[in-house]
């Protein structure tokens, strides 16, 4: 990870941590946890979106997120539904590969990211959705810090 993209994103820990009251429900700390990654990292520097969906019965639907509107519901074959029912972090170079299993909300969106987030019994019950109209705007240090960011803030959060 560059020095740079490792500061902004120690940046935008710290703030959550300093935001995020004690006993906040996992919604109140998706919210802080959108806004912060939002302001370091939003208007395309390199994020277009960035947002959660909540896991539900063969569908997600949306939940907190900037800067602008996205699909809800949405089916479990896009990437969000693939990181979901997976529990694995998804990384997607180029949306195009992902072909008919990509659900389009912004057609100029190019790559995204994916990081499942987990209730108190360690199951699934939501992603963190981060979007770029750049293709290859994530990499692996990306994923490492966004993962670090949602088990440290959000798994296991009373929703």
């Amino acid at each position: 990870m560059s020095h740079e993209l490792a500061n902004r994103y120690t940046r935008v820990n710290v703030s959550i941590a300093n935001a995020i009251p004690d006993g906040a429900s996992l919604p109140a700390r998706m919210r802080i946890v959108t806004d912060e990654l939002w302001r370091e990292f939003g208007n395309h520097r390199p994020v277009s979106w960035v947002g959660f969906y909540f896991l539900g019965d063969g569908e997600m639907t949306l939940g907190p997120r900037r800067d602008k509107p996205a699909c809800s519901p949405i089916g479990l074959h896009g990437a969000c539904g693939q990181a979901a029912t997976t529990g694995r972090t998804l990384v997607v170079r180029d949306v195009k590969d992902l072909g008919d299993n990509y659900i389009a909300c912004d057609p100029r969106d190019r790559s995204e990211i994916v990081v499942p987030v987990r209730g108190a019994d360690g199951g699934v019950v939501g992603v963190l959705d981060v979007d770029s109209h750049a293709v290859g705007a994530f990499s692996d240090a990306d994923r490492r810090a966004l993962e670090k960011i949602v088990a440290e803030h959000l798994d296991g959060a009373a929703r």
